[in-house]
């Protein structure tokens, strides 16, 4: 593997900046020749997924934890169950 020293790690961090920046720059070009219609769209798009995806993903896992809380309760029950039956057999 190859040795890192604080100018290799600052060279990375000035091309992902610079990387960064150019991207910037792209999208306010892109922004300025959008007509009026179009960066409506755009802002209605960006609304949705800085609000309305988040809330989805965040439901999605609030409903997955309840449902694995549900299943260890309920397998829990059936496997107390079982275990109790064969010694009811027995008597």
């Amino acid at each position: 593997m190859k040795n890192l020293n604080s100018q290799t790690v600052l060279d990375l961090l000035e091309d992902v900046a610079q990387a960064l920046m150019q991207t910037l720059r792209a999208g306010a070009r892109t922004l300025r020749r959008m007509s009026w219609p179009a960066l409506m769209l755009a802002c209605v798009l960006l609304a949705f997924v800085l609000t309305i995806l988040p809330l989805a993903l965040f439901l999605f896992a609030c409903f997955l934890l309840l449902k694995v809380i549900v299943g260890v309760t309920v397998v829990g029950k059936q496997r107390d169950r079982r275990d109790q039956e064969p010694s009811e057999r027995e008597q």
